[in-house]
């Protein structure tokens, strides 16, 4: 069940979202910058600069373009950047807008260069450069759009190309959220599902949910499944325990393939560097899997480090996996153990 531990791919619950800046939970820097930026741009009734969220995925980049949409007044339009194919599309897009339209560009990264470049005359100068006629006669033709806000979003900020970055003049880093913060978002998202949560089930949640209000809000509709499952809205410790036990998820937030990369660098590898390659084949997922999915939270929660030389424990748990029970390696070495002492008896 580890795919519920990942912050891509998941699709947030509408209803669970804060609609204005003040039901934001968490990111207090960034909803402070945001207010004041939003509020400077109102007192003066003209649209927010072009922003750019960026951090890792599952904090709120959507969730925080709607609400300056919200907080605005203003119409939002919402595209996933790798759904551009061609330059024509995003003009088309431009030149429906309203004065003060929010534009949500997803991913903005993926987008490719040659309908990035249809941005760079829109977000500076309100308007589009594009190409009438054919061959000789061809020339291009400038058309103005209404002033709107471009808001972008990426989770691989080194990933866009200078030109772009350099023309959003707000860029808004979101950081992974505490145990505290996710419990609030946990006790928020409960009521608005009609549950009744004790303080230590949402902590339990949290705590478990990878800094990561996505994730946080997929477990707590899991868990609602086992309480409803026993006929109850009451959501415990007992029941959370119950149920995060049933999905395979320890207290630091580790899944079934978080635990066998462990096991694999402990055991099998005894961790001693070890190539990534190597530990595609180990554990038959892919590099790209390894790298995208399973590695990141290792890195964060300081359990692995990559180095020159390749992966290792970093604090060389080779006697025991974070769930408790020993690992394959000493499973087998207890067993050899016990065999020889049987043998000379």
């Amino acid at each position: 069940m580890t795919d519920i531990l990942q912050g891509h791919n998941i699709q947030d619950d509408p209803a669970l979202r804060p609609v204005l800046l003040s039901e934001f939970v968490g990111q207090p820097k960034a909803s402070r910058l945001l207010g004041v930026y939003l509020e400077s741009a109102k007192s003066r009734n003209e649209p927010l600069d072009h922003t750019l969220f960026f951090g890792p995925p599952g904090l709120g980049k959507t969730t925080l373009a709607q609400i300056v949409a919200n907080e605005l007044g203003k119409s939002f339009k919402s595209i996933a950047a790798p759904a551009i194919k061609h330059a024509g599309e995003l003009a088309t897009t431009l030149l429906s807008l309203s004065e003060g339209d929010v534009l949500f560009l997803d991913e903005i990264h993926r987008l490719p260069v040659h309908i990035e470049e249809v941005l760079y005359s829109a977000m500076e100068d309100f308007a589009i450069d594009i190409l009438s006629g054919d061959g000789p006669e061809a020339k291009h033709i400038r058309l103005p759009i209404e002033r709107f806000t471009l808001v972008g979003a990426t989770t691989r900020s080194g990933m866009l190309s200078r030109p772009l970055k350099d023309r959003f003049s707000i860029d808004i880093k979101l950081e992974l959220y505490s145990n505290d913060d996710l419990a609030s978002v946990i006790l928020r998202s409960g009521r608005l599902m009609g549950l009744q949560m004790t303080q230590e089930a949402s902590e339990m949640i949290a705590c478990r949910s990878r800094g990561t209000p996505r994730i946080a809000n997929r477990l707590l509709r899991r868990v609602r499944d086992f309480a409803t499952a026993g006929s109850t809205t009451t959501i415990g410790p007992d029941i959370a325990s119950h149920a995060l036990e049933a999905l395979g998820i320890d207290d630091r937030g580790l899944g079934e393939r978080e635990r066998a990369y462990i096991d694999c660098l402990a055991g099998r590898y005894r961790n001693k560097p070890t190539g990534l390659k190597t530990l595609s084949a180990a554990l038959g997922e892919d590099s790209g899997t390894i790298e995208d999915e399973i590695e990141p939270w290792l890195l964060h929660a300081g359990i692995i480090e990559r180095t020159s030389r390749g992966r290792i424990l970093a604090h060389c748990e080779t006697s025991q996996q974070t769930d408790g029970s020993m690992s394959l390696f000493d499973q087998e070495r207890t067993l050899t153990t016990a065999k020889k002492a049987v043998t000379k008896s």
